[in-house]
């Protein structure tokens, strides 16, 4: 999964982009409120952390608008702000939850696991199909009965095609997922990432569709 980082605060910032980037997913960060509600308008990402006290445009006014133009991704607030009355205002303008400073990096990606559950309409942090099961929290991967913890990259690749099933992601569908702004990735990363896997379960486990790109079925 992609997310944006909208979050001035530098030492805070380095650690989120890391226990992110360890949990398996691709990250844009961005310090300034304006750069962070034009990096919001470009799209891609599938959640978004946001910081209230940002410079440039404050992070309610990047909630407002992101809601009021439709946009229906998850919005997790990461803010200093502990006042009853500023988190009901975030609530009330969209966001789908609130974590307030400081808080330990365990407790935000749990956090962001139940946000994508509820968007989900998912009870647990599992998605699956009749023959694959990919564990959120723990990494792990079962397919016809065999089970392997995945490294980040392999289980990001995972997560981006059991998020819908039967639908063919193209190469560049899958690099703009696994990978952020300015990260070089090679022409081959995703069929190395490809073969890293049917390595670990079976061929069988992710389908190619020539010309069109990669699925895992239904």
């Amino acid at each position: 999964m992609r997310v944006l980082v909208i979050e001035d605060d530098a030492m805070l910032g380095k650690a989120i982009v890391q226990a992110l980037e360890d949990a398996g997913m691709s990250v844009d960060w961005v310090r300034d409120g304006q750069l962070g509600d034009e990096a919001a308008a470009v799209g891609g990402h599938g959640l978004l952390l946001l910081d209230l006290g940002l410079p440039g445009r404050s992070g309610l006014e990047i909630l407002r608008s992101l809601r009021t133009s439709g946009d229906k991704r998850p919005i997790l607030v990461i803010t200093a702000r502990d006042e009853l009355d500023d988190r009901v205002t975030g609530l009330d303008l969209g966001a789908d939850d609130y974590l307030v400073k400081p808080f330990e990096v365990k407790e935000l990606l749990a956090r962001m696991r139940a946000v994508l559950r509820r968007h989900g309409g998912q009870a647990v942090s599992v998605l699956g199909t009749s023959e694959i099961e990919l564990d959120l929290s723990s990494h792990e991967v079962t397919y016809r009965g065999l089970s392997q913890v995945l490294p980040a990259r392999e289980f990001a690749l995972m997560h981006a095609l059991l998020e819908r099933p039967g639908t063919i992601l193209s190469r560049a569908q899958l690099e703009e997922r696994l990978y952020g702004w300015g990260q070089e990735v090679e022409s081959n990363a995703i069929d190395v990432l490809i073969h890293y896997v049917r390595r670990k379960f079976d061929k069988d486990i992710i389908h190619n569709v020539r010309g069109a790109g990669w699925m895992v079925p239904r």
